[in-house]
């Protein structure tokens, strides 16, 4: 009797073992579970869907919570009157590059910005943007015909231009679009473009771009060669630990900042999640072995970024690394707006994206510190939020 209780008992004991041990794994099972860190005021989640307007959606997301932040309000500003804006000019520099540069629907924050200062803003409700019995922006037939038009003029066989090719490619843009407006109305008061833009209160010269690569000096500025980037605009260059200790020190002082990235990796999910998992990483193996050696890393990386696992530890020349070998590219504009931690106690941003709220976490993201500091290609910031240590280094 006193053997069959030891027994028992080892049995008991083993089961206990087994079942803490589950109840231990079984903390990642169910995948990610997030708890918010902080938010800083956003708007609300817009849908650029078939259009390459990311950069637009981020970059007017950006300047409405730097106005929310400012207590001016809430404001809904125009994406497609700075679309407008920026087709015409980018087209303008392809031609007088005789079709030497790059003509695509793509962009950069600068460009937001740009408009901003130069052209003016209106709200939504002056320019929707859709002309043409669609709800939500659908772009590849514009895209086509402007693109078409642009390299008629660009890379045909003329040797002298008219002076009205130029409206020509704006009626284009007006068929699609609409005509930018020169005045309206907004809360019972007439405004221009550029006047509305004054009543919003924005001081545009206190922005900056940042970025991170060692092939030109830190501390210095230097325009980063993309496509996208095809006004030369400059970013300043910082160490990767200086540029993640902006990001995080400007969520915690109540900044957002705007956020371009590489989304082509398997670690950014379509499901609200970006890491980077370490593929060989042996507590990432999991229990079937067989089943984790018979994979691609491509499908490794698919599949733990599931549910929380070990990432790899990004430095400085793996950054550069990535950059040179075009595995890091100009992807996607984002706006980061907070700090969460997973069950674990990991830290992630949290970004607001424009690809609609049809996702587990209503349009929002969340991004791992190794995935920003590996594919981070810039952020739009206010100088303000920069620590002052660095804001020196940098000569601001």
């Amino acid at each position: 009797m006193k053997k069959f209780l030891v027994l028992v008992a080892i049995a008991m004991l083993g089961f206990s073992t087994t079942a803490s041990a589950s109840k231990k794994k079984d903390k990642t099972k169910d995948g990610f579970k997030f708890t918010t860190i902080k938010a800083n005021p956003i708007t609300s989640v817009k849908d650029q869907n078939r259009s390459s307007t990311c950069w637009s959606f981020s970059g007017i997301g950006f300047f409405e919570a730097e106005l929310l932040r400012m207590n001016k309000g809430e404001y809904d500003l125009s994406e497609m009157f700075v679309v407008h804006n920026v087709m015409v000019d980018r087209a303008v520099n392809y031609v007088r590059l005789h079709g030497d540069s790059s003509f695509s629907p793509g962009g950069s924050f600068y460009d937001v910005l740009y408009v901003l200062k130069n052209d003016g803003i209106v709200p939504q409700s002056a320019m929707p943007g859709i002309k043409y019995g669609e709800k939500l922006p659908v772009h590849s037939e514009l895209d086509a015909v402007a693109g078409g038009y642009v390299n008629a003029i660009a890379k045909g066989k003329l040797t002298k231009l008219t002076p009205v090719w130029k409206e020509g490619l704006n009626a284009i843009y007006d068929t699609y679009l609409g005509k930018r407006p020169q005045h309206f109305e907004y809360e019972g008061v007439e405004y221009t473009p550029k006047s509305f833009e004054k009543h919003l209160g924005l001081n545009l010269d206190d922005y900056v771009s940042i970025t991170s690569y060692s092939h030109h000096p830190f501390y210095s500025q230097f325009p980063i060669l993309v496509q996208d980037n095809w006004r030369m605009a400059l970013s300043y260059n910082l160490p990767l630990d200086e540029m993640m200790e902006v990001m995080n020190s400007s969520i915690e002082n109540g900044y957002t900042f705007a956020w371009g990235s590489d989304v082509s990796e398997n670690g950014f999910t379509r499901n609200g999640v970006a890491v980077f998992p370490d593929v060989d990483a042996k507590s990432n193996e999991g229990s079937d072995k067989d089943h984790w050696l018979g994979l691609r890393d491509s499908e490794k990386a698919k599949e733990l970024a599931e549910k929380p696992c070990k990432e790899v530890e990004v430095t400085q020349a793996l950054r550069q690394k990535a950059y040179d070998n075009w595995q890091t590219t100009d992807d996607h504009g984002m706006l980061i707006y907070g700090l969460a931690k997973d069950q674990n106690g990991k830290k992630y941003f949290m970004v607001k994206n424009s690809w609609g709220t049809d996702n587990k976490y209503k349009g929002i993201w969340y991004a791992s510190e190794a995935f920003v500091a590996y594919k981070t290609m810039n952020i739009l910031i206010n100088k303000a939020a920069i620590p002052a240590d660095i804001r020196k280094k940098m000569g601001l």
